[in-house]
């Protein structure tokens, strides 16, 4: 299941200020090709060489299962059986945990979320991927490929896993009428005083900023990454008014699913995988895609540049979206998968029915996690934007 995702530490300044702008629009799935983001230069691999007889993989808990924390979960032990690779896996807890783990040049690929890829290729940690060595990419959805997250001017830098949305989950008994919107823990949180919950990361920022960018159009925001001086105030000071209402922030699902249980929480952000621990467990919760749309998550396998065993690193990024692998670990995991197949192959057949893997409508409403950098990922060069560690000082403050 996914854990903990949270992105607490600053990022290397340096590195930040590298990522200048892979482009956005109005439309979050777009990438309109990265337009002032040099990356270092790097080619791709043209072609597989023998394997290595191992890889070194940097992954979320849940992403590269081999039967030790559950005998019925494995699909690390077929692939090694397969390819002759072996592998060994290091579970990171945040986006800058990952960062700073490939900079050591130890690890072959990463597991990396939208608000840690722009780090990786910027700073020279994570190789282009030459997707014609990985045949099973052919069938990943092609509303996950080439996007601003994991795409460079046309270059693809990783191979698309999984993805989901952050959604507005409520108690049925004390929240009513049932909300539709991201006003039920900003404007009306106080409603609900002690009992709202939100995400603890600095990335959560961008929910305020995407509420703020339908409730309040004269901030003239169009991407919830992007935000100038003027507009990142606006939401952090959203943020610090809501913490007055905020009983807790969390990360670890689990905690969240407690707190519901328990009553100590009644409204505020969630996941899929939330949701349906919570129902299974009898909490009388829904979710919702509110009106203003959402923020998410959307995960790529990347190569690090300094790959020692860059040929078993290619077997597992085709190993891990083969349709078998990803239907076993988007069900395990709790996500929708990236590879189209894979939906047929899930044991329980209403998975990606659930998880919306195929809706891509739903998915245009989602605007999955981009790290907010100097030059705006909106297209606006007349301004600079407020960058990461500016998140992450702000986030300390609003927190108290």
């Amino acid at each position: 299941m996914r854990l903990n995702r949270t992105s607490r530490a600053v990022a290397a300044a340096g590195v930040l200020l590298l990522a200048a702008a892979c482009g956005s629009s109005d439309t979050p799935s777009k990438n309109p090709g990265g337009s002032g983001f040099e990356p270092p230069k790097m080619t791709a691999q043209k072609s597989l060489g023998a394997t290595e007889g191992k890889v070194n993989l940097i992954a979320w808990a849940g992403y590269a299962e081999d039967g030790s924390n559950d005998p019925e979960v494995d699909w690390v032990t077929p692939f090694e059986k397969k390819t002759g690779c072996q592998v060994t896996s290091k579970t990171a807890a945040t986006s800058d945990e990952m960062v700073s783990l490939m900079k050591t040049g130890e690890y072959d690929a990463v597991s990396a979320s939208g608000d840690a890829a722009l780090r990786l290729i910027a700073a020279g940690d994570a190789a282009p991927v030459n997707t014609d060595l990985v045949p099973n990419y052919a069938d990943v959805f092609p509303d996950l490929k080439n996007q601003q997250w994991n795409t460079v001017k046309g270059v693809s830098y990783g191979i698309p896993h999984g993805r989901g949305a952050n959604l507005l989950m409520y108690n049925t008994e004390k929240v009513t009428p049932a909300p539709t919107s991201w006003s039920a823990v900003f404007d009306k949180g106080s409603a609900y005083k002690g009992k709202v919950t939100a995400y603890d990361s600095p990335i959560y920022i961008a929910d305020a900023a995407l509420y703020l960018m339908k409730s309040d159009p004269s901030l003239g925001i169009k991407n919830p990454y992007a935000l100038d001086q003027k507009q990142f105030d606006a939401a952090v000071d959203l943020l610090k008014e809501q913490h007055a209402n905020i009983g807790e922030y969390w990360s670890d699902y689990l905690k969240e699913v407690s707190a519901f249980k328990s009553g100590d929480s009644v409204i505020g952000t969630t996941w899929q995988v939330i949701l349906n621990t919570a129902q299974a467990e009898k909490v009388p919760v829904k979710a919702v895609l509110p009106t203003e749309g959402a923020t998410g998550w959307s995960d790529t396998w990347m190569l690090a540049a300094k790959a020692k065993n860059p040929n078993c690193a290619y077997k597992w990024l085709d190993w891990i979206i083969s349709p078998e692998a990803n239907a076993q670990v988007a069900e395990y995991f709790g996500e929708a998968p990236s590879n189209a197949k894979a939906c047929e192959a899930t044991v329980d057949k209403n998975h990606c029915t659930t998880f919306h893997a195929a809706d891509e409508p739903y998915w245009k409403q989602v605007h999955f996690w981009t790290t907010p950098i100097a030059q705006c990922v909106d297209g606006r060069t007349d301004t600079t934007c407020v960058p990461y560690a500016k998140w992450v000082q702000a986030w300390t403050e609003i927190k108290g």
